[in-house]
């Protein structure tokens, strides 16, 4: 099994960064206009791209402030069975995201893809947190 993984800060309060990685208002602000759902435990999100792309995760664990979990359950197959995980913590002031997209089959070219959209996507998320303005997928800021 292969893990995508990425460290960095956030300047801007845990509590924030969590609501912007739980909420479906959050989640549209920086990763795709195009989300539905509900962030409880054993209830699903979804996520749209265009009509290329499609992902529906069920959030299977979360604690307020420090962690949200999710599998996908529906999406593109080599997604399909993975994991996805915020973990928040304070760290000189500022908030440490340590996320994981886990138990990939496999770390061929869709993984390279995947691991360097992320990257894109977890600096939209600082954006956002830091300055209200984010670039998620579907907005006019976004860019390839």
């Amino acid at each position: 099994m292969h893990t995508i993984k990425h460290l960095y800060h956030i300047d801007s309060s845990q509590s924030k960064v969590f609501d912007a990685v739980t909420s479906v208002e959050g989640l549209t602000s920086w990763w795709t206009t195009e989300t539905s759902g509900s962030s409880e435990v054993n209830s699903f999100l979804e996520f749209r791209f265009g009509e290329r792309w499609y992902n529906k995760m069920k959030v299977v664990q979360l604690k307020k402030d420090e962690y949200v979990e999710w599998e996908c359950i529906e999406g593109a197959s080599d997604w399909i069975g993975t994991r996805i995980s915020f973990f928040l913590d304070q760290n000189e002031n500022k908030t440490r995201v340590r996320f994981a997209h886990s138990l990939w089959m496999d770390n061929g070219d869709f993984f390279a893809i995947c691991n360097f959209t992320w990257g894109r996507y977890l600096q939209s998320l600082r954006n956002y947190c830091q300055t209200g303005e984010g670039a998620p997928f579907g907005s006019p800021q976004f860019k390839i």
